[in-house]
């Protein structure tokens, strides 16, 4: 019989993935900005075209624009822990789904038990069983 269990995987940070997430949260952090700014001018636009209540069109435009600035000031805090952390440091990548085979006989404790997998620069370095 075949079951399904969450496999965890863990980053382990290096200099390089350091550098290679700060610029992806840079680069999503631009892109933000650059919505957000995008989001502005419609907003002027569609008031000059009055063909919305500008109440109604504000308070959208407002509410999407809002909604990014959320997730930049969530990257800067992750930008800011990134500087924090020491090199070393295991970071929780994603989780995934591994069939597992069960047959009479196994120890059910076997299954049961947490796995991780951990990477290093694009690497397997360890997979552990707790």
């Amino acid at each position: 019989m075949k079951l399904i269990q969450t496999v965890v995987v863990k980053q382990v940070l290096t200099e390089t993935g350091k550098d290679k997430l700060l610029t992806n949260y840079e680069t999503k952090k631009f892109q933000l900005q650059k919505e957000s700014d995008q989001l502005k001018f419609e907003m002027k636009k569609q008031e000059k075209m009055k063909k919305f209540p500008p109440e109604v069109l504000k308070k959208q435009f407002e509410k999407e624009i809002m909604v990014r600035n959320e997730k930049i000031k969530l990257l800067d805090f992750h930008i800011e822990q990134l500087h924090i952390l020491p090199i070393g440091s295991e970071l929780k990548e994603s989780e995934h789904e591994a069939l597992v085979d069960v047959n009479v006989g196994d120890s059910w404790d076997d299954f049961i038990v947490e796995k991780t997998i951990v990477v290093k620069d694009g690497i397997v370095v360890e997979i552990r069983e707790r």
